[in-house]
């Protein structure tokens, strides 16, 4: 992110840029405040990620990730079907240790699934999403929610665990911007309609979906 005098903010970055995972996709446009540096953005935003897990982390188009926040995979589970949770097959790996034997162990990771953030979604400072999450486009995570279940569209969510504060908006209001998914125009039809999207003009946006589903 740069600033109107020129000077680079760094830890802002577009995660598509510096993310190279490949358990990890990420949407044109979302960012993340990462004080630890662009390099560390993927470890620092999904730390129990890795390039052989067997889920992925799925975060759509202009979502906004505040500093401190964790998404916690399913990858970070432990097995709870014996006597103890305690990962000793993690501890007994040397540098013989076969891949499969390693994925294996990934693999054994209870109940695995992907974890999908969906668009302009905006996610508080040190909020912690937990395993198997799904949350709705336009969703709103409130400084340290524990997101523990889903989250609908356009709602506010906070607590821990996190609970709907409130929707945004009108139930007939979510369902069009949902069909209007603003967020999946080319890019100058978007600039064209920032004024709206972002002053609430849903006769505006719904005038420039139109407009552009004729064109296309």
């Amino acid at each position: 992110m740069a600033l109107p005098s020129g000077a680079v903010v760094e830890r802002v970055v577009h995660l598509q840029s510096v993310v190279d995972h490949p358990r990890i996709e990420v949407g044109e446009h979302t960012y993340f405040d990462c004080p630890q540096g662009p390099e560390q953005a993927a470890s620092t935003l999904a730390p129990y990620l890795f390039p052989l897990s067997v889920e992925k982390l799925i975060i759509g188009k202009f979502c906004q990730i505040a500093q401190g926040v964790r998404i916690v995979t399913t990858s970070a589970n432990h097995v709870m079907r014996g006597f103890s949770t305690y990962p000793f097959a993690n501890f007994m790996m040397t540098p013989e240790t076969p891949q499969e034997e390693v994925v294996a162990i990934l693999q054994s990771s209870p109940d695995p699934a992907d974890t999908v953030i969906g668009n302009d979604v905006w996610i508080g400072m040190d909020a912690v999403i937990m395993p198997r999450v799904r949350i709705g486009d336009g969703a709103i995570i409130a400084t340290r929610a524990v997101v523990t279940q889903d989250a609908p569209p356009y709602t506010i969510v906070g607590g821990n665990p996190a609970r709907p504060i409130r929707a945004r908006f009108s139930p007939e209001t979510i369902a069009t911007l949902l069909q209007i998914a603003w967020w999946t125009w080319p890019l100058d039809a978007i600039e064209k309609n920032v004024g709206a999207i972002t002053g609430a003009d849903l006769d505006a946006l719904k005038a420039a979906a139109e407009a552009i589903g004729e064109t296309q």
